[in-house]
Order: structure tokens, then sequence, then C-alpha cells
């Protein structure tokens, strides 16, 4: 995967990002949930073992802010497969019925970006051909929402942490075998 000259903003993230995922669904049809920082240490990515159930996606999400405060973030991204559903104009939408459940559903890579000054998104429209393998995304979509919620949204601590809190993390992370890599020194992608 070709690496982008620079990851200093969360503009340069979310390009990364983008690029990750096209080349993951190019090449595997899918996308690892991944999450990436940048932080005291340099850009940083982690991506769990596995999303099988609410409980695992709970501690994917909780890792993600742990990670974020061991490594000081200044900017983190999620990268996420996901379903999606959206009211009809002039209609509310029905909370009752999971996306991955209905009938209008849309499949797409969602890019949830935070830093200090904010949150930025990219909804990228997953096409696949009649065979189910994926052929592009569409044009990025952005539904109008002021902010992102849910599990996999607020990752970034809402001020830097300092480094007492930062060695509490650290030493969560690693009671949890956890260890985010840096993409840089390595192909290996997983903790």
């Amino acid at each position: 995967m070709e690496q982008h000259a620079k990851l200093e903003t969360l503009d340069d993230l979310l390009a990364q990002a983008a690029h990750y995922a096209e080349y993951c669904m190019r090449s595997s049809g899918r996308l690892p949930p991944t999450l990436f920082l940048i932080g005291a240490d340099g850009p940083l990515i982690f991506m769990p073992q596995n999303l099988a159930n609410d409980a695992a996606k709970d501690d994917f999400a909780t890792t993600a802010r742990l990670i974020c405060i061991a490594h000081a973030a200044t900017a983190c991204v999620m990268a996420l497969e996901a379903w999606a559903k959206f009211a009809v104009p002039g209609e509310k939408l029905d909370l009752t019925e999971r996306p991955s459940e209905a009938f209008d559903r849309r499949e797409f890579v969602i890019l949830m970006g935070e830093d200090r000054a904010g949150q930025k998104r990219n909804f990228l429209p997953i096409i696949r051909s009649g065979n189910g393998k994926f052929f592009g995304f569409g044009d990025p979509e952005n539904p109008a929402s002021d902010t992102m919620e849910g599990r996999f949204a607020q990752i970034l601590p809402p001020k830097t942490p300092d480094d007492q809190i930062r060695q509490i993390a650290q030493a969560m992370l690693k009671v949890k075998g956890v260890k985010a890599t840096n993409p840089r020194v390595s192909r290996r992608f997983r903790s």
C-alpha cells in the first residue's frame, strides 16, 4: 500500500484512510474496521481481530479511545464498512429497523475523522458489479448533520491527555495485549 508523503493533519489522515479503503476493497472486497491516528509517536493504525458481535464492536471502540489517549492523538479517523438507511424527505426515519435489515439500505465505507477543531466525515457509496464484487466508489456523500454519534464517534479525547493519563492508558493496552502499528514501518496491520 502506498503511503502519502505526509500525515500531519486530519485532511491528510482522511486521504490516507480513503486510499487504504480503496486498496482493501479492490484487493479483498471488504474493509476491515480500522483506526488511523496521528499522535505523539507519529501516524499509527489499529485493527481489531474481529467485530463478530456487539461486545466486540464496543471493545474496539473502547480500545480505539485508549489508543488515542495513550499516544496523545491530535487527529483520528475510523474507517468502517456499514449499511445505512436514510429518511425519505418529509418522513421521519424509522429507528426501530436496523439499517442492515432494511429493504432500502445502502452500503458505504464511512470515514469518521476528528481533531480538536471538530469532525469531518465521508460516506463513500460502495458500487458492486452484478456478481457482488467491488467495482468502485460512487461520489462521496455527506448526509446533513452537525455531528456523528454512536459507538464509533467521539473517539478522540476532548483535550490532550497529560503524561500520567497516557501512562495509565498504555498500561491498560498492555494488559489487553493491544499494540497500534506505524503503517510506514510494517505491512502487518493487526494487533
